[in-house]
């Protein structure tokens, strides 16, 4: 299992960027991580020096790892929940995010997150997060009298933002330059109230929302705009081109990052595949799937199932499979298939029609539990119910996701 995943991991990777792409990007000054949604899990496929050395990681901590390992109990989970919804509807996006370094120190980022789209088919194949770190806000420094020094230059500062700080350092450009000392009493009080002084034992408090400098979400755009013009040159290297933008829609057959997550989710041994393009391909193998039958999933993807049948495959069971499919009707079998390496096995065959938000049959679902395996189930669940929670886990996804806005079948 742990070894299919890797070689998906490299495979994603190195089948689409010639071989000295990773050293170009490395080269890069920035802070980057390149993430698979395709990939059970959504993991991340590539992490820069730069990376590594911000978080303190070290490559095989992080890669096959997905982004939320970097997040912990401060991290606001309305911000996460803006990043999947972007991931949803394939999209760019720049948020001011709280995450943790290995060793636990909190920190404020800015998050620049960019799809990477095939040329070919418009379809995503990689999203690229750049973390540019937040600088704090320079505090106000005071003399042992108490007495702001260079204060004109401090409220020079008020421009930044840090929680509700910005209030205050609007408001001091006039009073703190102001001879008056009740005027100046009164805003030392308005910032000792909202905690500002810093004392030798605190620095910024992760409670404060930090947010970006014009100058650091420019510093995002460049790493984004130098990333893709390495991605984009090693692309053409092995004719599989990709771009910034999408240049034309999905194909039929192609599924949105957001389902392809959904469905990665999803542990057994199941594929969905597609009525409505000629000869009912395969639009989606889970990595169960690939692991029972011993294929790769660019060797599976775009074929008619007809591939796992063999010389002792009854032609009756296959002709049930059939009507079921054209009478939309669900339907399970007992079947001897064959895996890549040509050895066969019984396979306890479950298919199902999915219908999408509207009521019409999206795909079909075909879930297989090896019969020797039937009863081994950690969960203490019968082949049945295994069946059927599959396929209501898969119906959820698809109707979810054609009832939203994002780019997924409906």
């Amino acid at each position: 299992m742990e070894s299919q995943l890797n070689f998906n991991i490299e495979n994603s990777f190195d089948s689409r960027y010639s071989f000295c792409a990773r050293q170009e990007l490395d080269e890069l000054p920035y802070s980057f991580t390149i993430t698979d949604p395709t990939i059970c899990g959504h993991p991340i496929v590539f992490a820069s020096k730069g990376f590594l050395k911000v978080f303190g990681y070290s490559k095989d901590e992080v890669v096959g790892k997905n982004g939320r390992v970097f997040q912990g109990p401060k991290t606001d989970r309305k911000s996460v929940m803006e990043i999947r919804e972007a991931i949803r509807e394939e999209r760019s996006m720049q948020i001011n995010l709280l995450n943790y370094r290995k060793d636990g120190t909190p920190f404020w980022m800015l998050f620049h997150l960019s799809p990477v789209f095939s040329k070919e088919d418009g379809r995503v194949i990689h999203f690229v997060g750049v973390q540019v770190p937040i600088s704090p806000p320079r505090r106000p420094r005071w003399s042992a009298s108490g007495v702001v020094r260079n204060g004109a230059n401090m409220c020079e500062e008020g421009d930044r933002v840090c929680g509700n700080t910005n209030i205050m350092f609007g408001s001091c450009r006039r009073e703190v330059c102001s001879d008056t000392p009740v005027e100046l009493s009164r805003v030392l009080g308005l910032l000792a109230s909202e905690s500002v002084l810093d004392d030798s034992s605190r620095g910024l408090g992760i409670e404060e929302t930090c947010e970006a400098s014009n100058l650091e979400k420019q510093k995002a755009e460049v790493a984004i705009n130098k990333i893709f013009s390495v991605l984009t040159r090693h692309s053409e290297l092995t004719g599989r081109f990709v771009c910034a933008e999408r240049h034309s829609l999905p194909g039929a057959g192609i599924l949105s990052s957001a389902l392809n997550i959904s469905l990665g989710r999803i542990k057994q041994s199941f594929v969905l595949t597609d009525p409505h393009l000629p000869d009912m391909p395969i639009v989606y193998a889970s990595d169960a799937f690939l692991r029972l039958t011993g294929y790769a999933k660019d060797e599976v993807l775009e074929r008619n199932c007809r591939f796992l049948s063999g010389a002792d495959t009854d032609f009756s069971t296959l002709y049930q499979i059939k009507e079921s499919i054209q009478t939309e009707q669900a339907c399970t079998v007992r079947i001897l298939n064959y895996r890549k390496d040509k050895s066969s096995f019984w396979n306890y065959l479950h298919i199902s029609p999915v219908r999408n938000a509207s009521g019409k049959v999206a795909y079909f679902v075909g879930v297989q539990i090896e019969e020797g395996c039937k009863n081994q189930d950690r969960n203490g669940l019968c082949p049945e119910m295994r069946h059927r929670s599959v396929v209501g886990a898969v119906k959820v996804a698809v109707r979810s996701l054609s009832m939203g806005a994002g780019p997924s079948r409906s």
